[in-house]
């Protein structure tokens, strides 16, 4: 007899795919009956490394199978790409893996009842195929928080509402439903600046599309964002003529830091933070694939020195620079300065267990490129944070937490982008500031966004409901017949 399963399609980027996979182990938690099945494709560009995390999960977790599309010929690889180009091969990799989708959604069928399939919005391509052609009932995911979901679905409001790009107005605020604060024109994600652009109609697109599935997944609480949410569900963010989409919010998805991968020695950060007071440490992590140029590092650098305060400080290579010859690894930083600073500095290469090392009673201060799954991550382990957003909808999640949720501090950048020595000095400084007033009631903001969190899927908490409601949304459906 077959099983039922549900199709999960993600992006290959890991803060994609982790949770995405974490969603999976979720509704395994609760419904152990289903199976998941994960369609796994290829990019050729860098993603942040995803094989080792998902051999982890295919040992631990039996009820999770991957199913790998062939390679197509089109996805020739490419080191040195900006970030538009990339997120419109994301858009553009999908929609050349269709006819390879089209044929693992029928060969799954053959041993198992596809009984939903979960799509990554940058497969948007791949909707009509799993949707309209095949009749099953087909979800989006972003893994992102309401906040920006609501700017993309109000983007074809903004898109009739005028004929500039927004690179043209600069500074204009732009007011969207739900949100207490208006944006700035200028910090909306890059891909959204140029209507002129490829990208830019992905996107349009794409936000046309959503609200006509059978439901949006978001990685957030819905009280931590009930205004946007509520925004969302009156129709304030979508076009008059069309039905505001179902919204179910599923987050936290975000990995345990108990769990390891198989096999996982003990990173050596680990056990120099083992060496210091708790809660005086500031982490600067900036994503799986975030990177300066050679001159911000200086800055950061001196800032960090100047600080006195103990750091970890996770450094790629400028971009440009492959990192397995990036030369001289001193050569990055101010002459002398890693000697100076190794009794209370750690700089690491490119990466270190993050959700392990935010949780370490050593760290009391986290400085991020503001991913919402670093957020969430850090509010669990009761870290506040400084805002420094690079890219995506970093900048809008960075007004989130620091205009509305209060749970960060921001970053100034000058006029040329950089962000001084002496600003982070001060904002380091700051942030590690736990006796003043603002110090404490920063973290006492901290902790409420951390309980929220937890209690999110307690016997009644909102992702809890919100979990049951999905999949009371597709359960009695009958499977498609190949």
């Amino acid at each position: 007899m077959k099983k039922d399963t549900i199709a999960l399609y993600p992006s290959p980027g890991r803060s994609h795919l982790v949770p995405m996979i974490e969603l999976a182990k979720l509704i395994l938690t609760h419904y152990p009956s289903f199976t998941i099945t994960v369609i796994i494709y290829e990019a050729p560009f860098e993603t942040g490394s995803t094989s080792q995390y998902i051999q982890s999960i295919s040992a631990t977790a039996p009820s999770i199978i991957f199913h790998h599309l062939p390679t197509i010929s089109t996805a020739t690889a490419t080191s040195s790409t900006t970030y538009v180009d990339i997120i419109t091969q994301s858009f553009e990799l999908p929609r050349q893996n269709n006819s390879n989708f089209h044929q693992a959604l029928l060969t799954i069928s053959k041993s198992a009842n596809i009984k939903s399939l979960i799509l990554d919005f940058f497969c948007n391509a791949s909707f009509e195929i799993s949707s309209t052609a095949l009749q099953i009932p087909t979800y989006y995911y972003k893994p992102s928080n309401l906040g920006g979901l609501s700017v993309f679905l109000y983007l074809p409001t903004l898109h009739k509402n005028t004929t500039n790009s927004l690179k043209e107005v600069g500074d204009e605020l732009i007011n969207i439903p739900g949100w207490q604060v208006p944006i700035s024109a200028k910090d909306m994600p890059s891909p959204l600046q140029d209507r002129t652009t490829k990208v830019y109609n992905y996107f349009l697109e794409t936000a046309i599309q959503m609200p006509k599935s059978a439901g949006i997944i978001v990685n957030t609480v819905e009280s931590l964002e009930k205004g946007v949410l509520n925004a969302i569900l009156d129709g304030l963010c979508t076009p008059e003529e069309q039905t505001a989409p179902r919204i179910y919010s599923l987050g936290p998805l975000i990995v345990s830091a108990d769990e390891k991968s198989s096999g996982e020695v003990k990173h050596e950060c680990m056990n120099w933070l083992d060496s210091k007071p708790k809660s005086s440490v500031v982490f600067l992590s900036f994503g799986s694939v975030g990177k300066f140029s050679g001159k911000q590092l200086k800055e950061m650098a001196l800032g960090l020195e100047r600080s006195g305060v103990n750091f970890l400080w996770v450094v790629r290579p400028p971009p440009g620079e492959d990192r397995a010859n990036a030369g001289d690894w001193d050569s990055l930083f101010p002459d002398g300065f890693l000697e100076r600073i190794k009794n209370r500095g750690y700089v690491a290469k490119s990466w270190v267990p993050q959700v392990e090392v935010l949780s370490h009673d050593s760290v009391g201060g986290f400085v991020s490129h503001c991913g919402w799954n670093s957020f969430m991550e850090a509010m669990r382990a009761r870290v506040p944070i400084l805002a420094w957003p690079l890219f995506a909808e970093q900048k809008l999640i960075k007004v989130t937490l620091v205009e509305e949720l209060k749970v960060a501090l921001p970053v100034v950048p000058a006029e040329d982008g950089i962000v001084s020595a002496a600003e982070l000095e001060k904002r380091v400084t700051e942030l590690m500031d736990s006796e003043s007033e603002e110090g404490k009631a920063l973290r006492e903001r901290v902790m409420s966004a951390r309980q929220v969190l937890l209690t999110a899927y307690s016997q009644d908490g909102p992702s809890r409901i919100a979990l049951a409601n999905f999949v009371e949304s597709f359960k009695d459906n009958k499977p498609f017949q190949p």
